[in-house]
């Protein structure tokens, strides 16, 4: 017959004489546990709700014992099971997809793009210092096209006779099928665009710099052979209606490369990795919009350009495109922004009030509750 252990039994007894005494705490929370997980935390009734966080302190407290008196692991591993579970029911966000792609759209995007605005500045200024250059380069020269547009031409060249520039600018595409394939290929070349943009900010934003820098001298000679040949109005018909759109997502890529750059080369007192993450999580919110606005982009580009050749109507549409991002990116969302700024001054200004504080246990996820 084996020999007893003579630490094991007491043990298992005061696990026994403790599960008698907290058993019903924690079977309470579990059901509550199981009906917010089959359910939603929406059918749990305003009774079950005030006790949710009661039944997961008084369990938090319980495995705070249980490690501190050494019970048995079973019991423990128990605890920390349903403690883990409780924590994202009582801290975990359970919101309906809807309404997180509205809060997405209609605050953390645009107030995230707000923040990134010096970033944004040097992006766009990067790009238009390059299609300035281009511009006057190829018109004191047209030699310089051929090195700036390069592949991007598709036949646009200063040897195309001003009708075949024209006719590029008004020509058209029947066919819903045909246009909703290009409209999808539009957009799979331009992502691919913005996201090697955002992508390469790892590499201190150097390629970031020059991916900006020659997109800005294909526009700049683009411009430049059309002015030239006198259809400057034409041309700009043509690519402002998709283009403020299209332009603004690249512009936002490259800003979003220059805040991983930033993180990386200038981490200020934090580490490069906590600088990165800080930048990373704003970055990738910009990246996700800009994707979004390449993808209405490309849907522009493809359908509405390829049907309606009338110069007005482009030009109302690229008016309306460029007061609409104007408006979204400047004030959609503000009204949240000042409410929040005003609870975190208020909060501030409240005095602590004595008690429990919450730590962080090594063994879990969830918060730890010890006295001060």
């Amino acid at each position: 017959m084996a020999a007893t252990d003579p630490i094991a039994a007491p043990r298992q007894m005061r696990s026994v004489e403790f599960r008698k005494e907290r058993e019903a705490t924690w079977e309470a929370l579990e059901a509550l546990i199981a009906t917010a997980d089959k359910d939603g935390l929406r059918t749990l009734g305003a009774e079950q709700l005030a006790r949710l966080p009661h039944l997961y302190r008084a369990t938090l407290s319980s495995l705070s014992v249980a490690r501190s008196i050494s019970l048995d692991r079973a019991l423990t591993d128990y605890l920390e099971n349903l403690v883990g579970r409780a924590y994202f029911v009582v801290y975990g966000t359970r919101q309906h997809l809807r309404r997180q792609l509205a809060e997405f759209f209609l605050w953390k995007l645009p107030r995230t793009i707000r923040a990134a605005k010096w970033h944004i500045l040097v992006s766009a200024l990067v790009t238009i210092a390059a299609a300035i250059a281009a511009f006057q380069l190829t018109w004191s020269d047209m030699d310089y096209y051929y090195a700036f547009a390069g592949d991007m031409a598709q036949g646009r060249t200063p040897a195309s006779s001003t009708a075949e520039l024209r006719e590029g600018l008004y020509h058209t595409e029947s066919g819903s099928g045909v246009l909703a394939t290009f409209a999808a290929s539009l957009f799979s070349h331009n992502a691919r665009i913005g996201i090697l943009a955002f992508a390469t900010g790892f590499v201190a934003g150097l390629p970031t710099l020059f991916l900006l820098f020659y997109n800005g001298l294909v526009l700049g000679a683009f411009a430049a052979l059309f002015h030239a040949r006198g259809l400057g109005v034409d041309l700009w018909a043509w690519i402002l209606p998709h283009g403020v759109t299209e332009l603004t997502a690249v512009v936002l890529c490259g800003a979003a490369g220059f805040q991983l750059a930033h993180a990386l080369v200038f981490p200020g007192a934090r580490t490069r990795m906590d600088s990165l993450r800080e930048h990373g999580r704003s970055a990738a919110v910009i990246v996700i919009g800009a994707v979004c606005m390449l993808f209405v982009a490309g849907l522009i580009e493809g359908i509405f350009r390829q049907t309606v050749t009338s110069v007005p109507i482009r030009f109302i549409v690229a008016g309306a495109t460029t007061a609409w991002w104007i408006y979204y990116f400047g004030f959609v969302g503000r009204g949240r922004d000042r409410r929040d700024a005003a609870e975190r001054e208020a909060a501030s200004r409240r005095p602590a009030l004595p008690g429990p504080v919450l730590e962080l246990s090594p063994q879990m996820s969830g918060p730890m509750e010890v006295a001060r």
